[in-house]
């Protein structure tokens, strides 16, 4: 039985009245993929893909067929010469022809344009090498201006893309608005279209490039002075290629901050004359185990500076006069050198046996002894050194000394004087100093306070440390003699480092201090200072009376005290009497008057809410709250040592000097209990703002001095302002 014939020759019939056309004897109903899923992210393909069977869809783009060329023709490509035409009639640009050649590939119609490289030319140009044959291979540096592709022809043509009937000699070519003129084409070229039946056209020649001969005239450019050498370092690297030697090295840090004396390997490589340092920890060092301390690297011998702006390792004529970089070598290596490693000194102690070796062939050195490291000599202080040079006795007890007992009892105390300098100089004198006395090792420190307009930097004069006396020689057998805080009282000449300072006040805590220890501080012992007086009053006792009255019937202040013991001073006596400023206002103030000083309790409840507005403090609930905590009996009323502490607790931005005196004025004068609803709120600024002015209470002022303040620069208050009572000094004068 016969087939019928649509299906014997597999035709495609389409019948007639029926929708869509559909083909009878269609085999591929395959479907081209849109759809696809990248890690789980959906894409879609808008691609010119066919229908169904791989037939174009309605309205599709169809690309336009390819040459049918045989396969031989895969390798074969034509070449022609070009220039490319100016785009306007500028002179300038006419003047000069920038050459290139068109290449078209046989085996897929793709185009590609190159041009010789050129150089100075100003233009990007890429690299790109050329075959010339399969046995010979020439490097030709060219500059890719259109990378090989299909180009489509210019508009309206534009569907269509570039074919061989497209090119021959002598015609203009405008590939993506560019015009190239095709001048020549090599023999290979001209052969094959002529094979194909294309007329080829004359060749031509392109126009003169004056810019192209100017650049080739000037191409040899200037050459250098002195030359940079490079040494020859292969030979090097093959004779010694992993040879190193090893040298063990010591570095003392210890007289730095924190610094201490660390054990290093150094190994210098012979291949490159590199060097390396890894540093060797010992255990519980408390370092942390670093790789390396110095990569390897070239050594210099000094600290190089650092190079110019612009500076590199070319040389040129103004650097003609550089001197090279000096390195290490093997010959700098050597058992006790000292080395600079970016400005800290090693010193090499030891080596291993190779290294030995090394330098017995090569520099006849038959001993290499290990040294011992060097540590930094620290300076021992003069009773160190005594007593290193006296026998040692072995003894149960140890020496106690003076500083022992200060240290003991009076380390926190520290003692402050104002001082200034005595030269001729009006701008020196006018300095003001503070002299700091640590009595705990008898050491001294200077501070300059700030003053407004004085021309002066304040700050740290003097670093604490020990002064010595004037006078004395450093090489000396004895032991030198150090100010001790004894030697320093108001009215004192002390000098240090060359400069004489005259001590004028002191704080209310360095003579309390002084007048609590007397046996330590002669000047501020009161009953030897009333001893030493004695002899001014024995058989006269009525003429001083005298003299205390016609000097002020009232009490006296400090300047009219001075005046009168001055006076007395200068009686005629048996004994000359001299006393010193400080042996006076120690008198001055075992008799000073305490005279009340009237303080109003709510201009003190002002200032503390002008301060808390300043601030903007509204904390007062937090404080009433921990109150109330402590307040477990709910009376209202809590001791006033835990109202201090409840403040400090909260943090109240208030001094505890200054809300001291309120809270004994508040509290109960039997059992210190205080109403703390009461006074918080009257401290309360938001709800209770109190004026001025108030009751009045009772307190006893002294003669204090403002250590703060004189530290701040601002004026002292003087001991003039309060009153002494000369006659009681006079009466206890006579009775002694």
């Amino acid at each position: 039985m016969s087939l019928p014939l649509y299906f014997q020759f597999k035709s495609k019939i389409t019948l007639i009245f029926i929708k869509n056309q559909i083909q009878i004897g269609h085999e591929n109903f395959r479907k081209s993929r849109y759809l696809d899923k990248i890690k789980g992210i959906c894409h879609v393909y808008n691609d010119n893909r066919p229908g169904i069977g791989g037939e174009p869809l309605p309205g599709q783009r169809i690309d336009p067929p390819m040459s049918n060329f045989p396969n031989e023709h895969g390798i074969k490509v034509l070449c022609f010469d070009a220039y490319i035409k100016p785009a306007n009639d500028d002179q300038v640009e006419r003047c000069g022809a920038r050459k290139c050649q068109v290449l078209f590939y046989l085996e897929d119609d793709t185009v590609q344009v190159i041009e010789p490289r050129v150089v100075n030319s100003g233009l990007p140009q890429d690299d790109f090498i050329i075959s010339v044959s399969n046995a010979n291979i020439i490097n030709i540096r060219l500059g890719t201006i259109v990378r090989r592709h299909r180009i489509p022809k210019p508009p309206p043509n534009d569907a269509c893309f570039y074919t061989v009937e497209d090119f021959n000699v002598g015609i203009d070519l405008k590939l993506y608005g560019r015009v190239y003129r095709l001048v020549s084409c090599d023999k290979f070229t001209t052969d094959f279209l002529r094979r194909l039946g294309v007329r080829i056209n004359e060749p031509e020649e392109i126009s003169y490039d004056r810019f192209a001969s100017l650049r080739i005239g000037n191409s040899d450019e200037p050459k250098s002075c002195q030359k940079t050498e490079h040494p020859y370092k292969l030979q090097q690297f093959l004779d010694h290629d992993r040879q190193v030697l090893r040298f063990n090295c010591f570095w003392d840090d210890s007289d730095s901050l924190y610094g201490d004396a660390r054990n290093f390997e150094l190994h210098y490589f012979l291949a490159d004359d590199t060097i390396e340092i890894i540093e060797r920890f010992q255990p519980n060092s408390g370092r942390d185990a670093l790789p390396c301390f110095l990569k390897r690297q070239k050594l210099p011998k000094g600290v190089p500076d650092l190079p110019l702006p612009g500076g590199g390792e070319s040389v040129i004529c103004l650097r003609s006069g550089c001197k090279p970089i000096e390195y290490y070598t093997d010959m700098d290596l050597t058992i006790g050198a000292i080395l600079n490693v970016y400005g800290r000194k090693f010193m090499i102690c030891d080596c291993d046996e190779f290294t030995k070796e090394y330098y017995r062939k090569k520099y006849n050195i038959e001993t290499l002894k290990p040294v011992k490291p060097l540590r930094a000599k620290q300076r021992d202080s003069n009773e160190d050194t005594d007593s290193n040079c006296r026998p040692r006795m072995q003894s149960s007890f140890g020496k106690c000394d003076e500083r022992g007992l200060y240290q003991g009892k009076f380390n926190p105390d520290i003692l402050h004087f104002m001082t200034r300098i005595i030269s001729g100089n009006e701008d020196a004198e006018s300095r003001k100093f503070v002299l700091t006395c640590f009595p705990c090792d008898n050491t001294f420190m200077i501070q300059e306070p700030e003053i407004e307009n004085s021309g002066f930097k304040s700050g740290k004069y003097m670093e604490r440390c020990k002064v010595l006396k004037p006078g004395q020689s450093v090489a000396n057998t004895e032991l030198p003699e150090y100010y001790s805080p004894s030697d320093v009282y108001i009215g004192a000449h002390l000098v240090i480092n060359g400069v004489t300072f005259e001590i004028c006040d002191a704080d209310v805590h360095t003579l309390n201090f002084m007048e609590n220890h007397p046996s330590q501080f002669h000047f501020s012992d009161f009953s030897k200072i009333m001893q030493k007086m004695k002899s001014l009053v024995c058989n006269r006792e009525e003429e001083v009376r005298r003299m205390a009255k016609e000097a002020n019937s009232e009490n006296l202040d400090l300047e009219g005290f001075k005046s009168f013991v001055k006076k007395l001073l200068q009686t005629k006596t048996e004994e000359q009497i001299c006393l010193v400023l400080h042996e006076i206002i120690t008198l001055a103030r075992h008799y000073a008057l305490n005279v009340p000083v009237e303080i109003h309790y709510q201009d003190i409840i002002s200032l503390i809410q002008q301060h808390l507005r300043k601030l903007s403090y509204e904390g007062f609930d937090d404080l009433l709250n921990s109150c109330k905590y402590e307040d477990y009996k709910n009376k209202g009323i809590i001791k006033s040592t835990i109202l201090r502490r409840i403040f400090k607790a909260n943090r109240l931005p208030i001094s505890d000097d200054i809300i001291r005196k309120p809270i004994e004025l508040f509290q109960d004068s039997e059992n210190e209990m205080i109403d703390y609803k009461e006074f918080i709120n009257q401290m309360n600024w938001k709800c209770n703002p109190i004026s001025l002015g108030g009751l009045v209470c009772q307190y006893s002022g002294n003669l204090e001095v403002d250590m703060a303040r004189l530290l701040g620069g601002k004026k002292i208050p003087d001991l003039s302002e309060q009153r002494v009572q000369h006659i009681a000094f006079i009466e206890d004068l006579i009775q002694l």
